[in-house]
């Protein structure tokens, strides 16, 4: 009855991830779909904690309690500017649980092992389980007391034992990949390590060196080595997760982002596996393959190939870059409103400038005056913007931006030659024409939004500095632009009074 009713649910929780899933890929469902994500993560705790080898219920309360507080609090404190380096977080603590319910499997492993030793049984028939070998050996009470997954382990023939080993190591080396990969991640995301491109001398071929020790280690841990070689190739894991996201540069965070994502769907796909838990396997499955589409379809979409992003990442140039003639030429709001004012068709390109300033409310506010004279008011999408994928459709439908003048760059690139006003909002590299016009560039080849090709460009921006990955950008020096010093929502807010 127990087994029936937590395979129900299991079944239900899938279909309601499934349906979350799908419902994520469309703005106008995606509030919905997040309520059928809750509600199916609710029946998958709920049928876990009441299913077959369940136990503990103290201490399982107690940390269904803590951790709920703690992502209350998380998510009462943190902010739409801090999605990305959040998601990241997350991710480290997925790879984290895999390498401790690993661990954990491996002491289950070795106490099965420990019994059958201590009571005199050896030279097992690898035909018989750890129970089967008991009973044959004339003491088949021995398991008598064993529940959970000790007992699955009891259970287990050979050759299932040897599958089970591979699995555990798997789903830590994952883990351990993606839990320090994620550390270095929201470093890297929340300004506290270098968003350049780093590594150590030697470069990819340490990356090689410790893959390969690690493949050495497999070997030597199904062959009954014993722990160790577990442990030793956790550290090597751990090293690969830093140096490999370390050697990424910031412009290329988003896939990084994604990519993360995926490796926790299949470490816990792995530790699913591990567990004989059914839901933990689709679950997995699901968030690594959709992570690694997500990845393949930004890499597409920035003209790189996914193992360039992960052997380099930007920040490493062909040659010298191409010089910039021209100047920086400030403009104030009371020009920026008169172009507007003037202006029959405007595109607003959003990037992370406008979430670090908060300014996604004063942006909807003078799109809707500017429509409410009636112009063509639309907003171009990258899709890299921000620091997370959706990043700036999430800011934009938070302020209540209409879904149907939000258009991604496929749809409007042509039509910027016809457009009277840009403006551009905290983007740098995804409306860099170097990517089109600089061979030498670090971007060379990346699908841009060219704005540069409409009648005036306007530039929110900070200051002079470059863009989140140091690459100059030739736009802020054309004949046709002009930057718009400030805070973006200080200066989009000294533009609302002024619109007629």
């Amino acid at each position: 009855m127990e087994y029936g009713f937590t395979t129900a649910a299991y079944v239900l929780a899938a279909i309601l991830f499934i349906l979350s899933l799908g419902g994520l890929s469309g703005q106008e469902s995606a509030k919905r779909a997040v309520w059928y994500g809750i509600v199916g993560m609710a029946i998958a705790v709920a049928a876990t904690m009441i299913g077959p080898g369940s136990g503990n219920w103290g201490v399982a309360l107690i940390l269904l309690a803590l951790g709920g507080a703690a992502g209350w609090q998380v998510a009462q404190r943190v902010q739409m500017t801090e999605m990305p380096q959040l998601v990241a977080a997350m991710h480290s603590l997925v790879g984290l649980a895999a390498v401790f319910i690993g661990f954990n499997a491996e002491i289950e492993m070795n106490r099965v092992a420990a019994m059958l030793r201590d009571a005199g049984i050896a030279g097992c028939d690898p035909a018989l389980s750890a129970i089967g070998c008991a009973a044959a050996a004339g003491q088949g009470e021995l398991f008598a007391g064993v529940t959970g997954f000790a007992l699955k382990v009891a259970q287990k023939i050979a050759v299932e034992v040897t599958i089970l080993q591979v699995e555990v190591f798997l789903g830590v080396f994952i883990g351990a990949v993606t839990f320090t990969g994620s550390v270095i991640a929201y470093g890297k995301l929340s300004g506290k390590v270098n968003s350049k491109a780093i590594q150590l001398p030697g470069g990819h071929l340490l990356n090689a060196a410790a893959a390969a020790g690690s493949l050495v280690l497999l070997f030597l841990y199904i062959g009954g080595a014993g722990w160790w070689t577990l442990a030793l190739m956790s550290l090597l894991a751990f090293f690969i997760g830093y140096h490999l996201i370390m050697g990424i540069g910031g412009a290329d965070m988003p896939v990084v982002v994604s990519m993360l994502n995926s490796y926790s769907g299949w470490a816990a796909a792995a530790i699913g596996f591990s567990l004989s838990n059914d839901l933990l396997i689709v679950v997995g499955a699901l968030v690594g393959s959709s992570g690694a589409i997500l990845s393949y379809i930004m890499c597409k979409a920035m003209n790189r190939s996914f193992v360039s992003v992960i052997l380099g990442g930007f920040g490493n140039t062909a040659g010298p870059a191409q010089e910039i003639a021209g100047e920086q030429i400030a403009i104030d709001a009371e020009g920026v409103a008169a172009a507007l004012n003037d202006a029959e068709s405007i595109i607003i390109v959003p990037g992370y400038g406008m979430a670090v300033a908060q300014a996604q409310q004063s942006v909807s506010e003078l799109t809707r005056k500017l429509r409410a004279k009636g112009k063509n008011v639309r907003f171009a999408i990258h899709p890299v913007a921000g620091r997370l994928p959706g990043h700036m459709n999430v800011l934009l439908a938070e302020a209540k931006v209409p879904y149907d003048i939000v258009l991604e760059m496929d749809e409007i690139n042509a039509d910027f030659p016809e457009t009277d006003v840009v403006i551009v909002i905290g983007s740098n590299d995804i409306v860099n024409p170097a990517a089109q016009e600089d061979p030498n560039s670090p971007i060379a080849g990346m699908p841009v939004l060219e704005v540069w090709k409409a009648k005036q460009v306007f530039v929110s921006k900070r200051g002079q500095g470059t863009g989140y990955s140091g690459i100059e950008n030739p736009l802020f020096y054309k004949e046709n632009t002009r930057m718009f010093y400030g805070d973006a929502k200080k200066s989009i807010d000294a533009l609302l009074p002024l619109i007629d």
